[in-house]
């Protein structure tokens, strides 16, 4: 299934939330059979809070075509140096954010790779070198390589990756997301200036982070 079927009619909540949601929701009932109010209550609570967690909302994509998208909610936590001269966007995603990961331009995923790593908070700078993540690099019709890795922090202990090698996707088409709170980074090629700074609060699929220097 292409990224762009993946967006059409989706629920407001991710399935992998489903049988989270569901397991406290069903607690919540057995605690309220036997009469035991007060559990029932907080399973009703940890239900609505895994619920709003997981919530998938609709996002609208930049209309200019060379406006790069965040790939993610959450905090501008480093912007970097990267490779050949272009930069690295660090995006830290409390776990208040939406955790939905998106695609930053239209493109080819033309390579995933996961590695085994720590689980230190995904705020430490260390955490882009050790920490277990899923790189994706996606290959726009122009030939510029866009880098997103998708980083586990203290409390996210599971990457999900909705796309492979091969899929087309248009900027803002969701790609997975990491449960638990998180960082994402953005790699851009060179030739690109950065739109946010340090603190800036963005919005997956819908803030411009970058936009190219000519053109």
């Amino acid at each position: 299934m292409s990224g762009m079927d993946r967006e059409a009619r989706r629920p407001p909540i991710a399935r992998e939330g489903w049988g989270f949601v569901a397991g406290l929701l069903l607690l919540a009932a057995f605690s309220a059979a036997l009469g035991g109010w007060t559990w029932a209550g907080l399973f009703l609570l940890l239900g609505c809070g895994v619920a709003a967690f997981f919530r998938d909302p609709d996002r609208k994509a930049p209309e200019d075509p060379r406006a790069v998208a965040a790939p993610a909610d959450g905090r501008v936590v480093a912007i970097d140096p990267g490779e050949a001269g272009g930069r690295i966007i660090r995006i830290f995603l409390s776990v208040f954010n939406v955790h939905i990961n998106r695609s930053p331009v239209s493109g080819v995923i033309r390579a995933t790779r996961h590695r085994e790593g720590k689980f230190l908070a995904a705020f430490r700078e260390s955490a882009s070198r050790v920490n277990e993540q899923n790189t994706l690099d996606i290959s726009t019709p122009s030939g510029e390589n866009f880098r997103v890795v998708q980083i586990a922090g203290l409390l996210a202990r599971r990457i999900v990756c909705w796309v492979k090698e091969g899929d087309p996707l248009r900027a803002g088409d969701r790609i997975g997301l990491i449960q638990f709170g998180s960082r994402t980074d953005l790699h851009l090629p060179p030739g690109y200036e950065v739109l946010v700074e340090v603190g800036s609060k963005v919005r997956g699929g819908e803030t411009i982070v970058a936009r190219p220097t000519q053109g």
